[in-house]
Protein backbone atom coordinates (compact mmCIF):
# COMPACT_ATOMS: atom_id res chain seq x y z
CA UNK A 1 0.00 0.00 0.00
CA UNK A 2 1.61 3.31 -1.35
CA UNK A 3 0.17 7.06 -1.32
CA UNK A 4 -1.81 7.35 -4.54
CA UNK A 5 -2.90 10.92 -5.36
CA UNK A 6 -6.70 10.80 -6.55
CA UNK A 7 -6.19 12.85 -9.92
CA UNK A 8 -8.85 14.79 -11.55
CA UNK A 9 -8.86 13.86 -14.50
CA UNK A 10 -11.72 13.48 -17.22
CA UNK A 11 -12.72 9.77 -16.45
CA UNK A 12 -12.76 10.71 -12.62
CA UNK A 13 -15.01 13.51 -13.97
CA UNK A 14 -17.25 11.48 -15.42
CA UNK A 15 -17.29 9.13 -12.66
CA UNK A 16 -18.35 11.94 -10.04
CA UNK A 17 -21.10 12.87 -12.39
CA UNK A 18 -22.30 9.43 -12.81
CA UNK A 19 -22.51 9.08 -9.03
CA UNK A 20 -24.74 12.18 -8.46
CA UNK A 21 -26.97 10.63 -11.09
CA UNK A 22 -26.66 7.39 -9.39
CA UNK A 23 -27.69 8.86 -5.87
CA UNK A 24 -30.82 10.19 -7.22
CA UNK A 25 -32.16 7.12 -8.05
CA UNK A 26 -29.99 4.87 -5.76
CA UNK A 27 -29.50 3.03 -8.67
CA UNK A 28 -26.18 1.42 -7.26
CA UNK A 29 -22.72 2.89 -7.55
CA UNK A 30 -21.21 0.14 -10.02
CA UNK A 31 -20.94 1.62 -13.04
CA UNK A 32 -18.81 1.76 -15.92
CA UNK A 33 -17.41 5.33 -15.58
CA UNK A 34 -16.73 4.39 -11.84
CA UNK A 35 -14.96 1.31 -12.26
CA UNK A 36 -12.59 3.02 -15.52
CA UNK A 37 -11.78 6.26 -13.34
CA UNK A 38 -10.75 3.64 -10.54
CA UNK A 39 -8.84 1.62 -13.24
CA UNK A 40 -6.79 4.76 -13.71
CA UNK A 41 -6.17 6.65 -10.33
CA UNK A 42 -4.94 3.20 -9.09
CA UNK A 43 -2.77 2.23 -12.06
CA UNK A 44 -5.00 -1.11 -12.64
CA UNK A 45 -3.84 -3.19 -9.01
CA UNK A 46 -5.07 -3.10 -6.07
CA UNK A 47 -4.97 -0.28 -3.59
CA UNK A 48 -4.21 -2.57 -0.52
CA UNK A 49 -1.85 -5.58 -2.07
CA UNK A 50 -0.95 -3.93 -4.71
CA UNK A 51 -1.12 -6.88 -7.10
CA UNK A 52 -1.52 -6.35 -10.66
CA UNK A 53 -2.46 -10.10 -11.65
CA UNK A 54 -6.28 -10.00 -10.36
CA UNK A 55 -8.56 -11.93 -12.00
CA UNK A 56 -11.41 -10.25 -9.72
CA UNK A 57 -11.90 -6.33 -9.29
CA UNK A 58 -14.02 -4.95 -6.79
CA UNK A 59 -15.43 -1.13 -5.77
CA UNK A 60 -14.28 -1.02 -2.27
CA UNK A 61 -15.53 1.44 0.56
CA UNK A 62 -12.82 2.70 2.45
CA UNK A 63 -15.59 3.73 5.36
CA UNK A 64 -17.89 0.89 5.18
CA UNK A 65 -21.09 3.04 4.11
CA UNK A 66 -23.96 0.92 6.21
CA UNK A 67 -26.94 1.94 3.84
CA UNK A 68 -25.42 5.99 4.19
CA UNK A 69 -26.09 7.54 0.81
CA UNK A 70 -23.14 10.02 1.53
CA UNK A 71 -20.73 7.61 1.98
CA UNK A 72 -21.95 4.97 -0.60
CA UNK A 73 -21.79 7.59 -3.18
CA UNK A 74 -18.41 9.65 -2.17
CA UNK A 75 -15.90 9.15 -5.13
CA UNK A 76 -13.05 10.02 -2.42
CA UNK A 77 -14.91 7.02 -0.55
CA UNK A 78 -14.32 4.65 -3.63
CA UNK A 79 -11.29 2.53 -4.06
CA UNK A 80 -9.65 -0.03 -6.41
CA UNK A 81 -9.49 -3.34 -4.71
CA UNK A 82 -9.16 -6.82 -6.02
CA UNK A 83 -11.87 -9.66 -4.24
CA UNK A 84 -9.42 -11.00 -1.53
CA UNK A 85 -8.48 -8.12 -0.01
CA UNK A 86 -11.94 -6.51 0.14
CA UNK A 87 -13.51 -9.77 1.31
CA UNK A 88 -10.78 -9.65 3.79
CA UNK A 89 -11.58 -5.94 5.00
CA UNK A 90 -15.43 -5.71 5.08
CA UNK A 91 -15.55 -3.96 8.38
CA UNK A 92 -13.38 -5.77 10.84
CA UNK A 93 -10.32 -3.26 10.84
CA UNK A 94 -11.80 -0.19 10.70
CA UNK A 95 -10.51 3.16 10.82
CA UNK A 96 -7.52 1.99 8.29
CA UNK A 97 -4.61 4.63 6.82
CA UNK A 98 -6.24 6.67 3.56
CA UNK A 99 -3.55 6.23 1.11
CA UNK A 100 -4.96 9.07 -1.44
CA UNK A 101 -4.30 11.41 1.93
CA UNK A 102 -1.55 9.50 3.66
CA UNK A 103 2.02 8.53 2.58
CA UNK A 104 1.51 5.13 4.23
CA UNK A 105 4.83 4.41 3.77
CA UNK A 106 6.30 6.43 6.27
CA UNK A 107 3.54 5.21 8.37
CA UNK A 108 4.25 1.45 8.09
CA UNK A 109 7.70 -0.01 7.19
CA UNK A 110 7.32 -3.04 4.49
CA UNK A 111 9.37 -5.91 4.78
CA UNK A 112 10.22 -9.63 3.59
CA UNK A 113 12.51 -11.43 5.83
CA UNK A 114 14.22 -14.78 4.70
CA UNK A 115 15.25 -16.81 1.72
CA UNK A 116 14.91 -19.74 -0.27
CA UNK A 117 15.33 -22.60 1.52
CA UNK A 118 14.41 -20.73 4.91
CA UNK A 119 11.14 -19.48 6.38
CA UNK A 120 9.93 -16.32 4.81
CA UNK A 121 8.10 -13.78 6.41
CA UNK A 122 6.53 -10.70 5.66
CA UNK A 123 6.42 -7.86 7.95
CA UNK A 124 4.02 -4.67 8.57
CA UNK A 125 5.54 -2.65 11.29
CA UNK A 126 3.61 0.57 12.13
CA UNK A 127 5.98 3.32 12.47
CA UNK A 128 3.27 5.38 14.52
CA UNK A 129 0.52 4.11 17.19
CA UNK A 130 -2.57 5.90 15.78
CA UNK A 131 -5.49 3.58 15.35
CA UNK A 132 -5.46 3.57 12.14
CA UNK A 133 -1.77 2.74 11.21
CA UNK A 134 -2.14 -0.10 13.83
CA UNK A 135 -5.45 -1.27 11.86
CA UNK A 136 -3.70 -0.88 8.52
CA UNK A 137 -1.29 -3.13 9.70
CA UNK A 138 -3.03 -5.73 10.95
CA UNK A 139 -5.15 -5.69 7.83
CA UNK A 140 -2.04 -5.98 5.69
CA UNK A 141 -0.95 -9.29 7.93
CA UNK A 142 -4.28 -11.17 7.11
CA UNK A 143 -4.24 -10.06 3.71
CA UNK A 144 -0.50 -11.93 2.92
CA UNK A 145 -1.16 -14.64 4.78
CA UNK A 146 -5.21 -14.89 5.65
CA UNK A 147 -7.26 -16.07 8.02
CA UNK A 148 -9.74 -19.00 6.95
CA UNK A 149 -8.71 -22.15 5.10
CA UNK A 150 -9.63 -20.45 1.45
CA UNK A 151 -8.14 -17.03 2.00
CA UNK A 152 -4.69 -18.92 3.45
CA UNK A 153 -4.94 -20.78 -0.38
CA UNK A 154 -5.56 -16.89 -1.97
CA UNK A 155 -2.70 -15.80 0.21
CA UNK A 156 -0.18 -18.37 -0.93
CA UNK A 157 -1.19 -17.12 -4.77
CA UNK A 158 -0.52 -13.19 -3.90
CA UNK A 159 2.96 -13.96 -1.81
CA UNK A 160 4.12 -15.96 -4.75
CA UNK A 161 3.28 -13.09 -6.84
CA UNK A 162 5.45 -10.86 -4.59
CA UNK A 163 8.38 -12.93 -4.45
CA UNK A 164 8.62 -12.90 -7.85
CA UNK A 165 8.23 -9.08 -8.04
CA UNK A 166 10.74 -8.97 -5.35
CA UNK A 167 13.29 -11.03 -7.13
CA UNK A 168 13.50 -10.02 -10.29
CA UNK A 169 13.83 -5.81 -8.86
CA UNK A 170 16.80 -7.19 -6.66
CA UNK A 171 18.45 -8.37 -9.79
CA UNK A 172 17.58 -5.43 -12.14
CA UNK A 173 19.69 -3.16 -8.43
CA UNK A 174 22.06 -6.09 -8.90
CA UNK A 175 22.81 -5.23 -12.19
CA UNK A 176 22.41 -1.65 -11.66
CA UNK A 177 25.08 -1.78 -9.35
CA UNK A 178 27.46 -3.26 -11.59
CA UNK A 179 27.11 -1.47 -14.61
CA UNK A 180 28.51 1.68 -16.11
CA UNK A 181 27.90 4.63 -18.11
CA UNK A 182 24.88 4.01 -20.67
CA UNK A 183 23.83 0.49 -19.30
CA UNK A 184 23.40 2.24 -16.23
CA UNK A 185 21.53 5.15 -17.14
CA UNK A 186 19.21 2.41 -18.90
CA UNK A 187 19.06 0.66 -15.98
CA UNK A 188 18.20 3.49 -13.63
CA UNK A 189 15.12 3.91 -15.92
CA UNK A 190 14.07 0.82 -14.86
CA UNK A 191 14.45 1.21 -11.73
CA UNK A 192 12.57 4.18 -11.89
CA UNK A 193 9.45 2.75 -12.95
CA UNK A 194 9.87 -0.46 -10.77
CA UNK A 195 9.81 2.29 -8.08
CA UNK A 196 7.01 4.37 -9.25
CA UNK A 197 3.55 4.54 -8.14
CA UNK A 198 2.07 2.48 -11.24
CA UNK A 199 4.58 -0.88 -10.29
CA UNK A 200 3.12 -4.03 -8.75
CA UNK A 201 4.35 -4.21 -4.49
CA UNK A 202 5.80 -0.51 -4.74
CA UNK A 203 5.80 -0.37 -1.00
CA UNK A 204 8.08 -3.50 -0.60
CA UNK A 205 10.43 -2.61 -3.42
CA UNK A 206 10.91 1.11 -1.97
CA UNK A 207 11.51 -0.42 2.04
CA UNK A 208 14.06 -2.12 0.34
CA UNK A 209 15.79 0.68 -0.87
CA UNK A 210 15.42 2.51 2.40
CA UNK A 211 16.69 -0.15 3.87
CA UNK A 212 19.87 -0.04 1.92
CA UNK A 213 20.06 3.54 1.31
CA UNK A 214 23.84 4.22 1.89
CA UNK A 215 24.26 1.92 -1.19
CA UNK A 216 21.41 3.16 -3.47
CA UNK A 217 20.52 6.58 -1.98
CA UNK A 218 20.29 8.12 -5.03
CA UNK A 219 17.40 5.60 -5.61
CA UNK A 220 15.38 7.45 -3.20
CA UNK A 221 14.36 10.13 -5.85
CA UNK A 222 11.93 8.01 -7.21
CA UNK A 223 9.63 7.55 -4.74
CA UNK A 224 9.97 10.38 -2.39
CA UNK A 225 9.20 13.74 -2.53
CA UNK A 226 11.20 16.59 -1.70
CA UNK A 227 9.03 17.02 1.52
CA UNK A 228 10.08 13.44 2.48
CA UNK A 229 13.29 12.99 1.50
Amino acid sequence: MIKIERRQTAKAQKAIEALLKAQETDAGYNVPEVNAALKEIFYGKCYICENKEVTSYQIEHLIPHRGNPELKYAWDNLFLACAHCNNTKLGKFDPILDCTKEDVERAIAFRKQGYFGTDEKLLFEPLDSREETLNTGRLLHEVYYGSTPQKKMEAVILRKHLRKEISNFKEYVREYKEAEDEEKEDLKYLLKRELGDASPFAAFKRWLIRDNKEAYSELQQYFDSPKSV
